[in-house]
Order: C-alpha cells, then sequence, then structure tokens
C-alpha cells in the first residue's frame, strides 16, 4: 500500500554557505543534475568537478578534480564540505550502473573529507522490489497473505540491499519525489535513521492546475473533480484536493481488481463522496504516482468517458515511457496527460511518440534545489518559477512565444 510522504529530518541545523556545497551527477552530462547544481547557485559545471573515468577493463573510477601541482592536503580537499549527488535515469546507462557509480561516488567524498552526502534520486532506484518471502522482510500497512509472500519467492528484498549498500558508501542522507511504497520509505527513514525526505509535488500539481487551462473549473473549483484510480492513490488525492484550495472541486475514489496481467474490473469505492453521476460533464483529472504499461489508467479512463466527463487528463509523477505505454495511453479515452521529469527521457520526442500531441511535462529541477536546499541548510533562492513546461508544438494547447523586435533587443543588450 502506497502511503504518503515524509520529508524527514534536516540534515543540519547550521547554515551552510554555497562555497560549502558540490553537486555532481553520476554521468557527466546529465541534464537533470546540472540543472539543479545551477538552480541551487552552483556556477561550476558538474563535469569541471568530478571526472568519470573508466578504465581500459571498462571499471568505474570517479575522481573529485584538484589542482595537479597542489600537494597540501591530500584526501581532504572536500573536508566539511557537503557532497550532493543528483541521479536519475538514462537510456543509454543501466541502473545497475548508474547505483554502482552513486556508491563509489559516495565512498570517493568520505574518504576525501565530505561531511555529509546526500543522494538526490527523483525516482528511488528498486522502489518496486520493496519486500521479501517472509513477513519480516518488509513493513507493510496491510498484512501479508500466503499469495503475497509468494510474489517474492526466491527473490531477495533488493530495496532494503540498496539501501544498505548505500549507505555503507557513504551516503548520508536520501531525497527522494513521491514514492510509492510504505516499505521502503519505513525502511529508507530507520537505516538513514530519519534523513530520507520524500517530497511530495503538491504545490507543482496545484499551481499548474490553477493557472494553466488544461482543466476548467469555476472560481471554487466548480466542475472538476479529482480522480483517485485505486487505493494507493487516495491518501494523494485528498492532500492535493486540499491543498488545491477549490472547495466545491469534487473527488471520487475508484476501486480496482485484477482478473489477469493486464485484465482490471473499475468498481466505484464504497467510501467515495461523489458518485458517477454527479461527475457527468466535469473535467476529470485522474492521479497517480507512477505509470508503466498504462492498462489501469486507460482501463479505467474507458470506464470514466461511459460517464460523459468534459476533458478526461491523466496525471502522473514518474511516466516510464515503455513502448507498450505510449500504445496503451494514445487511446482516445486520456485527453491530456500531465507529467514531471523525474525520469527525463520523457523530455525526448521520440521517446514520446505519439504521445506528444497529448502530454505536458514540468520540469521540477527549480522546485527540486529550492526543497534541497531547505534540507540541507542552504540559503534559499525566493522568486522564480517552480518548473519550467515543456510542450510540444503539436499539443493543441501549445501557445507559441512572439518576441518584439524591442524584447530581442532587450534580451543581448548588456548596456543597462
Amino acid at each position: 500500500m502506497r502511503a504518503p510522504g515524509n520529508r524527514g529530518q534536516p540534515l543540519t541545523a547550521a547554515k551552510l554557505e554555497l562555497s560549502d556545497v558540490i553537486v555532481v551527477g553520476n554521468s557527466s552530462d546529465d541534464p537533470f543534475a546540472i540543472d539543479v547544481a545551477f538552480a541551487v547557485g552552483q556556477t561550476e559545471d558538474v563535469a569541471d568537478l568530478i571526472s568519470m573515468k573508466t578504465f581500459a577493463n571498462s571499471e568505474f573510477c570517479p575522481r573529485f578534480i584538484s589542482d595537479e601541482r597542489d600537494f597540501s592536503r591530500i584526501g581532504r580537499k572536500l573536508e566539511g564540505r557537503t557532497v550532493v549527488i543528483v541521479s536519475t535515469s538514462s537510456r543509454l546507462v543501466s541502473r545497475q550502473n548508474l547505483a554502482m557509480r552513486t556508491m563509489m561516488i559516495a565512498r570517493a567524498a568520505k574518504e576525501n573529507g565530505a561531511a555529509d552526502v546526500v543522494l538526490v534520486e527523483p525516482d528511488l532506484y528498486y522502489s518496486a522490489q520493496d519486500r521479501g518471502p517472509r513477513p519480516d522482510l518488509g513493513d507493510t500497512m496491510f498484512e501479508r497473505d500466503e499469495e503475497d509472500l509468494k510474489k517474492f519467492d526466491g527473490q531477495p528484498f533488493t530495496a532494503k540491499l540498496y539501501a544498505e549498500m548505500l549507505k555503507l558508501a557513504g551516503v548520508d542522507a536520501v531525497v527522494t519525489v513521491h514514492n510509492h511504497s510504505y516499505a521502503v520509505q519505513t525502511m529508507f527513514r530507520e537505516i538513514f535513521e530519519g534523513r530520507f525526505h520524500n517530497l511530495i509535488p503538491y504545490e507543482i500539481y496545484v499551481d499548474y492546475l490553477r493557472h494553466s487551462n488544461i482543466v476548467n473549473c469555476g472560481p471554487e473549483g466548480e466542475g472538476l473533480a479529482l480522480c483517485a484510480p485505486d487505493k494507493g492513490a487516495r491518501d494523494f488525492v485528498k492532500s492535493l484536493h486540499e491543498h488545491l484550495g477549490l472547495p466545491k472541486a469534487k473527488i471520487i475514489l475508484l476501486d480496482k481488481e485484477r482478473s489477469g496481467e493486464r485484465e482490471v474490473a473499475i468498481t466505484l469505492h464504497p467510501e467515495s463522496e461523489t458518485s458517477f453521476e454527479e461527475i457527468h460533464g466535469h473535467d476529470v483529472v485522474l492521479l497517480d504516482d507512477m505509470v508503466r504499461t498504462g492498462s489501469t489508467v486507460v482501463k479505467t479512463c474507458q470506464f470514466l468517458k461511459q460517464i460523459q466527463p468534459g476533458r478526461l487528463v491523466f496525471g502522473v509523477t514518474h511516466f516510464y515511457a515503455s513502448e507498450e505505454g505510449r500504445q496503451k495511453l494514445a487511446n482516445t479515452a486520456v485527453d491530456e496527460i500531465l507529467t514531471l521529469n523525474t525520469l527525463p527521457t520523457i523530455l525526448n520526442r521520440d521517446e514520446q511518440g505519439r504521445l506528444r500531441r497529448k502530454l505536458v511535462v514540468l520540469k521540477i529541477e527549480a522546485w527540486l534545489a529550492r526543497e534541497l536546499s531547505r534540507i540541507i541548510g542552504l540559503p534559499v533562492r525566493e522568486g522564480g518559477s517552480l518548473y519550467q513546461i515543456d510542450m510540444s508544438s503539436k499539443n493543441p494547447r501549445f501557445v507559441r512565444k512572439i518576441w518584439s523586435n524591442e524584447q530581442l533587443i532587450g534580451l543581448h543588450d548588456d548596456s543597462g
């Protein structure tokens, strides 16, 4: 069962100077890591702070860059500093490879004097492998029966192994976004002694839903409904409704019952305050933390279409752009898809495929940098947008920015 997020304990009570912090990625050209570093205020390029060496035998060896002529403070160049490792996903490098890179970078930081090492991994690796084949392998919010235990028969509790390896490597704190697993959250909080921060992007969704034209509703939410497709999404949807501040927006809670690997039946949850009839003509936003194959989402949207809603939007934090998912979500039952770039490959138009006509991606590096600054004790950079919007010109809502000659001149005029 999925649970609400936990921001964890602050990493440090003391205020840090920007010079005390080094932000790097686990690959030298990760745009997400570069953007987070820039948003924090780091002016040095990630690639100028750490080199990602690979030996002829394919072994990886990271090295924090220092002046080769300076023989002072050998092994202590990072003394007292906080090292932040930003880790996302890549089509070119496997997660297993990136995970090992992260651990070696963490160890390099510690063995060169770093006071604290923070891992920022928006989509926390191995979270789907969140329990093992015995009741003591993974805390859940339900009593595990033999059928649930059998799902994990013969395999390891990999999420716990990953957490323990990160801790052993030298990681002191972990920051992630909208993690779906209660077992993972509980276990990471224990292993990292409370310094596990599961950030839920309520304000990003609220800002975009309220200030874009992705949905239409009255000033108090008239004509809008938020939908939780299953029990795992209910707490998130209820909290988002509260943050949205639109008292007349409705909430509808659904249940799904699997009858096979790809077959689900959709019903109204008994505790739903809103019936199917009450959302007739409403714009509906179906919300979840992740999507892989899209089977359940499409099935749910097809069911809701029978009620003749207005627009039907699917909002999701982690979008795994698999070929199967792209094909299924191209279904006309889904009017538009709203996602974040926690998996940055979704920004690639080839990855989006046909979905680029109805996909909008909110780039969260600025928001994540602000939250990271609060966690590690850096001064928070106020002002500016929490996110950037990435939308293909194929999307009917796309509006091209037209610049006047005066504006273009102003962009390049440094005369003051």
